[in-house]
């Protein structure tokens, strides 16, 4: 069903109306929260811009009449895609980890600043998680995007009576950088405008790429290590790896092949240390918070006996913005750290005998 973002009342603030929403009553006329499992997929006025539009989801379809004006997002890179479309959001997740003192990543306060417009309200929860309904309401916003996040059913109904919520179209926390961007893009009518972001942004992975040949199929795993004794192997579905294969790379098939779980529906998975000798990969690239988190990391006796290590095909993501940047790397992400980036892959890659 259509939901006329014209027709929703005047508008109201507060806890009250938080506490009218959570028992049922409906703010937005029209909105199907009826769940699916297709693919995101939109009607015909999403190719040329023209509304209205229908974007479905995981969690539900929504069709826009007109072209929203005041636009909220949730999960980790939606407002990249918002900025870099020429929009400053009312409001987006406070990024604790990797931003500014405000709770702003860096190349979102470098795109605020470009657009000539201030720091929305920045949403708690955005480290969490934990979706803050009542700083929704106080938002006010005519859409809440949320394509790459981790909604729940729940989650999206009691969005939905605030505003139309975009939500995955297939799993949380799974949509490549560029399927963000074009669902963002059809929800604000600004198609035309993400073809030549994307346009840019591939030809500058491109250039790189072949720049650095050393990468061409070069086998990696993407790890953490945020427990002890224990490490987290990213599977394929995931924007981090995503980009990686984007550079040339290939995913090891040793992810696959240690994966107890593969239907598990996560974005990654967990091996014992005790494990790590069945790793077989051209090179490991992981994140850390910090030098002093790489330094622990490399001090464990089984880390150390990788042959990866020993030779110098490790490749450490260093530093909060940096991981927040090549995590969920994004049309505005990718530009501000690829630079850095690169490099320090290929320095890896050219210890691969």
């Amino acid at each position: 069903m259509r939901v006329p973002l014209l027709s929703r009342p005047s508008r109201v603030r507060g806890s009250a109306v938080l506490a009218t929403l959570l028992v049922g009553a409906v703010v937005l006329t029209g909105c199907s929260t009826s769940a699916t499992d297709t693919a995101s997929t939109t009607d015909a006025g999403a190719s040329d811009g023209s509304f209205p539009v229908t974007i479905e989801s995981a969690l539900g379809s929504v069709t826009l009449d007109e072209a929203p004006e005041r636009i909220a997002t949730w999960g980790w890179s939606t407002q990249d895609a918002v900025l870099a479309l020429g929009i400053v959001p009312v409001a987006m997740p406070k990024n604790v980890y990797g931003g500014n003192a405000d709770g702003v990543l860096p190349w979102d306060a470098e795109k605020i600043e470009e657009l000539g417009g201030e720091t929305p309200q920045l949403l708690s929860g955005g480290d969490t998680g934990e979706v803050p309904f009542e700083e929704f309401v106080e938002a006010d916003p005519d859409v809440i995007l949320a394509p790459y996040s981790g909604l729940t059913q729940e989650d999206y109904d009691t969005l939905s009576k605030i505003a139309p919520v975009v939500a995955y179209p297939d799993k949380p926390w799974s949509l490549p950088w560029q399927d963000q961007l074009t669902t963002v893009a059809t929800a604000l009518g600004k198609t035309a405008e993400a073809e030549t972001l994307l346009t840019d942004v591939d030809s500058q992975i491109a250039e790189l790429a072949s720049a650095n040949p050393v990468l061409a199929d070069k086998s990696f795993i993407y790890v953490s290590a945020l427990e002890a004794d224990k490490l987290n192997i990213f599977r394929s579905s995931d924007p981090r790896v995503d980009l990686l294969t984007q550079l040339g790379m290939a995913v090891s098939p040793n992810v696959e092949d240690l994966d107890a779980d593969p239907s598990a529906g996560t974005y990654f998975y967990q091996l014992s240390y005790e494990n790590l000798s069945k790793i077989d990969a051209d090179l490991i690239v992981g994140y850390f918070d910090n030098q002093a988190s790489v330094d622990t990391f490399l001090a464990d006796p089984l880390v150390a006996a990788m042959p990866a290590i020993q030779e110098g095909r490790f490749a450490p993501v260093v530093g909060e913005s940096f991981v927040m940047a090549s995590s969920a790397p994004t049309v505005v992400s990718i530009p501000w750290m690829l630079d850095q980036y690169v490099p320090q892959l290929a320095a890896a890659a050219e210890n691969v005998n």
